[in-house]
């Protein structure tokens, strides 16, 4: 949807052709939806934009002329090495190899291919038709030019890349997503605060502003610049940071206590939890419509 909106011809390729008449049949219904709401993206018309794309079981098929391969496979290495290395047998050397994973290393993942220099993560946050955000990690080989490529393409479709300058475990969202998981399971095993009020805590508090500027603004604006805030609090900072803990199990009697306080809000059949997707999507859509209009000068 989102290299649609773009104008590129599209095309989703799957080994089993109900998921690709499935895929097709939702993003008709997504459209549309898009549409009544005034959220669709581009300039180009709905029909239009189901015009760019089609589905395609065939590999070599689908690639065939493509500029940009972007693999969705599960979160499995062997899977997507497996991927990688037909592609790489098929393909020519102008394409980019684009992972869609959130932790794998590039290193590990493109090991051995005769076209690694145009291989690359192009991490994107879920949803990413609404959440902006793709990180894009090369490995030691990747070509300057293809981190360029991909940046300006993302760029293009209306994606908001950041270069991840050398690969790490967890690449920086993860990092940065990880940590705060970690900690506010520990709050809740050790029965500092409730799982739903843990919640409140983002959601009302560190949340609203970290959905306009990240933490090191927030440290630079929170005093008299960058400089001050850590002549104020570092000492503070420290002393908590020492207290915490080892990294949780996320299982027992803690991941009970969680996932009943989760399903007490958001019931875990499918009904409830895609009703809950379909609220918090159009509230990222209300918010991405409010950042467009808050764009700093």
């Amino acid at each position: 949807m989102l290299f649609a909106s773009g104008g590129f011809k599209v095309k989703l390729y799957d080994i089993e052709q109900e998921q690709i008449t499935n895929a097709l049949e939702n993003i008709r219904k997504e459209m549309k939806l898009l549409e009544q709401s005034g959220s669709l993206k581009g300039s180009l018309s709905v029909e239009e934009q189901l015009s760019l794309i089609s589905g395609c079981s065939n590999i070599e098929e689908a690639v065939e002329g493509a500029l940009h391969i972007q693999e969705c496979v599960p979160e499995n290495l062997q899977l997507k090495k497996k991927i990688f290395a037909q592609l790489d047998r098929i393909i020519d050397d102008t394409v980019v190899l684009a992972s869609s994973t959130s932790c794998l290393m590039p290193s590990k993942l493109f090991a051995g291919l005769a076209h690694m220099r145009q291989c690359l993560v192009a991490h994107p946050v879920n949803p990413p038709y609404h959440i902006p955000l793709v990180e894009l990690v090369p490995h030691l080989e990747t070509a300057p030019a293809t981190v360029d490529r991909t940046h300006a393409l993302m760029r293009k479709i209306g994606q908001c890349p950041v270069r991840v300058l050398k690969e790490v475990d967890g690449f920086v969202l993860n990092r940065l997503q990880y940590p705060i998981i970690s900690e506010a399971w520990r709050l809740v095993e050790e029965g500092v605060v409730s799982p739903c009020d843990l919640d409140l805590v983002m959601s009302e508090g560190l949340g609203m502003r970290y959905a306009f500027i990240g933490p090191l603004e927030t440290m630079h604006l929170n005093a008299e610049g960058m400089l001050n805030y850590c002549d104020r609090y570092s000492e503070g900072m420290k002393c908590v940071l020492k207290t915490f803990g080892p990294i949780p199990e996320f299982s027992g009697a803690t991941v009970e206590k969680v996932n009943q306080a989760m399903c007490m809000k958001v019931p875990d059949d499918a009904e409830h939890l895609a009703a809950r997707r379909q609220w918090r999507d159009k509230c990222l859509m209300r918010l991405a419509a409010l950042k467009r209009q808050m764009q700093p000068q």
